[in-house]
């Protein structure tokens, strides 16, 4: 009996951990990049540009409503993840964080062949600390408008996360969004060659 109780009560422990990373996962897989576009009739997204699932490809569909409802779908989709673990599955919410974006960057429906990961953290930081999402943003758009480089712009948002994090005293947060912006860079590997050869498209090109 004790060792059954001890089973029951170890499953039972358990339980909010997994359902907190299921529920981000569900939420993060969605491709809404892949779905809006066939809904309007603008193809296949896999197949347009550099068959990335994200808003900057979306762009190359030359729908802007399109990639703007994009962009802030896949952020909504990380923060939806945090709120609702927050207010569900307490003390849960950086396992639903890491299930969102590993569910956008690898989704099951699309054979794990998913985004980037840039607007889901966002959206992953703004729910966890405001202050973090304020400066991730203006990283992200600073440097967007000023080089107009995707690649590099995404990159250093996602790297002033973890830094910003420890600078406001956050330091629960660090290895998260370390992690997580390791794993943006690693997914733009291809744009980081791309930018040593200098043949990294800016944004209203073709590629990229």
């Amino acid at each position: 009996m004790i060792n059954g109780g001890n089973v029951l009560e170890t499953q039972i422990v358990w339980m909010p951990p997994l359902a907190a990373l299921m529920l981000g996962y569900l939420l993060g897989s969605i491709p809404f990049g892949v779905l809006l576009t066939r809904a309007a009739g603008a193809g296949d997204l896999r197949q347009i540009g550099s068959g990335n699932i994200g808003a900057t490809n979306v762009l190359r569909t030359g729908r802007k409503g399109l990639a703007a409802a994009t962009l802030l779908l896949d952020l909504a989709k990380g923060w939806c993840a945090v709120v609702i673990a927050t207010a569900l599955l307490p003390d849960n919410e950086q396992l639903a964080a890491a299930g969102a974006f590993v569910g956008h960057c690898y989704p099951v429906w699309l054979k794990f062949r998913g985004g980037k990961g840039v607007a889901t953290l966002m959206g992953i930081v703004l729910a966890l600390q405001p202050a973090l999402g304020l400066v991730y943003a203006a990283v992200w758009l600073g440097l967007l408008g000023a080089l107009r480089i995707s690649s590099v712009a995404g990159m250093a948002a996602a790297a002033s996360a973890p830094v910003a994090a420890a600078v406001l005293g956050r330091f629960d947060l660090v290895p998260l969004l370390l992690a997580l912006a390791l794993i943006v860079i690693w997914k733009h590997r291809e744009n980081i060659g791309r930018l040593i050869e200098g043949s990294e498209p800016r944004i209203g090109s073709k590629r990229g």
